[in-house]
């Protein structure tokens, strides 16, 4: 069911933060978003570790949004990462930054990444982005079986 898919939002900045919550309100995306502030709490988040043990409470996301300027691991490692884990490589990661350089944009597909989009400038542009993401992302496309570490059957979305 598309409105239970889980989104996991790879994002440092709390401006950010608020301007995608807002956007994705103002869409009607009623997905639940789980925030982690770094790239190593992106991977804490999906092997279950530390604060995210509980695997009700922070369950696997059907789609990563990924920042690629975040401190302590940035978003290329993350995906880097993602890519070598047999039960996670599959899982649909977005790159979601302010980058518009082309060299990120290639390093990005070259990593792995499912999509690369540019965070607009102005609210109602992000608005749009975030229909586009629920419309794609969370409706039309079918996710693949993915599984974190000691989860007894595969994920399918």
């Amino acid at each position: 069911m598309p409105e239970r898919a889980v989104i996991l939002l790879g994002e440092d900045s709390e401006d950010d933060v608020l301007l995608i919550k807002r956007a994705f309100e103002e869409a009607k995306i009623i997905n639940p978003i789980y925030v982690v502030r770094d790239g190593e709490e992106v991977i804490e988040y999906l092997c279950g570790e530390g604060k995210f043990a509980n695997r009700a409470e922070y369950p696997l996301p059907d789609l990563i949004l990924l920042d690629l300027k975040m401190p302590r691991m940035d978003g290329f490692e993350v995906l880097q990462w993602v890519r070598r884990q047999p039960h996670l490589r599959a899982l649909r990661v977005v790159v979601l930054t302010s980058s518009d350089q082309i060299r990120d944009v290639n390093r990005a597909y070259e990593l792995g990444a499912n999509s690369f989009l540019i965070k607009p400038a102005e609210f109602e542009h992000f608005a749009e982005t975030s229909q586009l993401l629920q419309q794609y992302w969370l409706r039309a496309d079918k996710g693949p079986a993915v599984t974190r570490i000691g989860d007894p059957k595969p994920k399918v979305s």
